[in-house]
């Protein structure tokens, strides 16, 4: 079974956006879909629901949820928040994926 981590950086950002959506059951939802440059492309949101097939992760206080379809394809991946000159956004490291897009959401594996 694949588990998924996020690192610190990532989970004070969920808080935050939890906070200031003013839902507290929220938890980060990490989804992924066919098509994308690369073949799949992989998308966050905030969703407070559970379905049956959800595998939940838990660490430094911030609950991920993502489908087990996705969790097939994105295998023990970790959640980053990265700030730099370019700007700010959750990012994926997948260590299965053979190739990514320059778009920084697209990959292949």
């Amino acid at each position: 079974m694949s588990a998924l981590s996020i690192t610190e950086s990532a989970a004070k950002r969920v808080t935050e956006l939890i906070s200031s959506d003013g839902n507290e059951s929220n938890m980060l939802r990490i989804t992924v879909s066919a098509g994308g440059c690369s073949g799949f492309s992989y998308s966050f949101g905030l969703d407070d629901e559970q379905a049956e097939e959800d595998q939940i992760f838990e660490a430094h206080g911030v609950k991920v949820i993502v489908d087990e379809m996705s969790l097939e394809i994105l295998g023990d991946s970790e959640v980053d928040f990265v700030e730099d000159l370019m700007g700010s956004a959750f990012k994926l490291s997948i260590p299965n994926a053979t190739s990514s897009c320059g778009c920084g959401v697209s990959f292949a594996v």
